[in-house]
């Protein structure tokens, strides 16, 4: 039988209203305590009536995540974590996919799909930052990724010029010297592809390698398929790069499936490093050196910031703007270490 939240303050040594703070999500709460009353609500097996204090709040317990695709790994995983996270705080989570479409983020964010939900989180592809800033909003919303919506709402984002130039640094640091990049989408307004390309041109420019335009491969999705297409391109051109930097895993798959249907050697004759660590390359031949955002921390603090707008409407501190860390994972794509 699940434990009242009396036995819970009492396991944990804190008042049953910090308790309920901890439940509710409440950032008056310190890290110390909030993993102490945590620790306790897991020992005890403590589950609060979710339907009764809803209710009493006027809330639902429901909160919805909209990404581009559910079928990326990447948004899968982040799914998932974001779902336990969620469930930690007695909260259901409603998934829904836009396909990067302007129309199907805009009902989102103005809250014409009809759904009741206490909050959002959203990963935009198509609306641009001043359409994030300007569409209303009937409940608190946090934005995953690079569009900023001017300060309006919260964002949770990597850096991804940082990471980019960390990575074609790292090709550079082999002796590589003819890195092509695969990924350029100057159709999407997300600016995730450009912030990439940024980071990939600043490392160049920094060791005094030129810029080659014809290397910048521009693809229609960030799939395995578009990765192949723009590996077979460079491979049949003029000079084959030595390295590729593509600006996701999917498309450094696809172009090393491509590279080893054409006899290429990797590491040897091509090195090539993707981004988002997903575990496909973990397991690829060979394993594949890519950016690690931190996914899970993405995650938690996206909720987090939820949780402090849905739990304190009318809190005047302004929005969060939150860089997430991310590393390098370096494996036989480029290093010929078939690290896991």
């Amino acid at each position: 039988m699940s434990s009242s939240l009396k036995e819970v303050a009492a396991r944990a040594g804190v008042s049953a209203r910090t308790v309920s703070n901890v439940v509710n999500g409440s950032a008056r709460v310190s890290a110390q305590t909030r993993q102490r009353v945590q620790e306790a609500i897991d020992e005890l097996g403590y589950r609060p009536n979710l339907a009764a204090r809803s209710l009493r709040a006027g809330r639902t317990g429901i909160i919805g995540l909209a990404v581009p695709e559910l079928h990326s790994p990447y948004f899968g995983e982040l799914a998932g974590l974001l779902v336990d996270e969620a469930r930690r705080r007695s909260w259901t989570v409603i998934i829904d996919q836009t396909h990067g479409d302007a129309e199907a983020e805009r009902r989102l964010l103005t809250g014409d799909g009809g759904r009741v939900m206490d909050g959002l989180i959203i990963s935009p592809w198509a609306l641009e930052a001043q359409d994030l800033a300007t569409t209303g909003r009937p409940v608190p919303m946090v934005l995953l990724g690079e569009r900023s919506p001017q300060g309006m709402a919260d964002r949770v984002a990597v850096d991804n010029v940082a990471a980019a130039d960390e990575a074609t640094t790292h090709l550079l640091a082999l002796g590589r010297r003819n890195i092509a990049a695969i990924g350029l989408q100057p159709h999407l307004q997300n600016g995730t592809a450009e912030q990439r390309a940024e980071g990939y041109r600043r490392a160049l420019r920094r060791a005094g390698v030129p810029r080659r335009p014809e290397w910048e491969r521009t693809v229609d999705s960030l799939h395995r398929r578009e990765g192949a297409r723009a590996m077979a391109e460079l491979l049949d051109g003029g000079t084959v790069p030595d390295a590729v930097f593509a600006f996701t895993d999917e498309l450094a798959l696809g172009a090393m499936h491509l590279a080893h249907t054409r006899g290429v050697r990797m590491p040897e004759e091509l090195a090539i490093v993707g981004f988002d660590d997903i575990e496909d390359g973990r397991f690829s031949h060979p394993t594949l050196t890519t950016v690690c955002p931190d996914k899970r921390q993405i995650a938690a603090r996206a909720l987090q910031c939820l949780a402090d707008r849905i739990y304190s409407p009318d809190n005047e501190v302004p929005a969060s703007d939150l860089t997430i860390p991310h590393r390098l994972v370096v494996r036989g794509s480029t290093s010929g270490t078939q690290a896991g």
